[in-house]
């Protein structure tokens, strides 16, 4: 019997659009505003670069460049930061995810997929895990 290989990571596809970007900043504003919740929000393209970053009125200031870093770290994993944060808990080896530069092992970076592929990522800061 083979063991079964772990799904491959999905590919990058091309930048999110900045109209795409839009509604998906929306969202996550209407979200932070649900939870009363002073947000820092950024959203990147496939290429890395910025496209938007909202910072809430009353957001706390490090929260601007860890936004920005959770989801510069979704994109270049192309996963979600949570499971790096479930690492580090389990601690052992994965401590050494500390070590590595650019790694926001923090819940709150996600990639964006578009038809499987990743064309962006986005990254908050300001609100407890839930």
């Amino acid at each position: 019997m083979q063991a079964k290989s772990p799904a491959s990571p999905p590919e990058y596809g091309p930048p999110i659009s900045l109209a795409a970007a839009k509604k998906v900043m929306e969202a996550a504003e209407a979200e932070a505003a649900a939870n009363a919740r002073p947000m820092v929000i950024a959203i990147v393209d496939s290429t890395g670069h910025l496209v938007m970053l909202h910072k809430m009125d009353h957001a706390q200031l490090a929260s601007v460049d860890i936004a920005r870093v959770k989801a510069e770290t979704a994109l270049n994993f192309k996963r979600a930061t949570a499971g790096f944060q479930e690492a580090l808990a389990s601690g052992g080896v994965n401590l050494r995810l500390l070590g590595m530069p650019g790694l926001a092992p923090l819940e709150g970076g996600v990639p964006i997929l578009q038809d499987g592929r990743v064309i962006g990522a986005i990254g908050v800061s300001g609100m407890l895990s839930s």
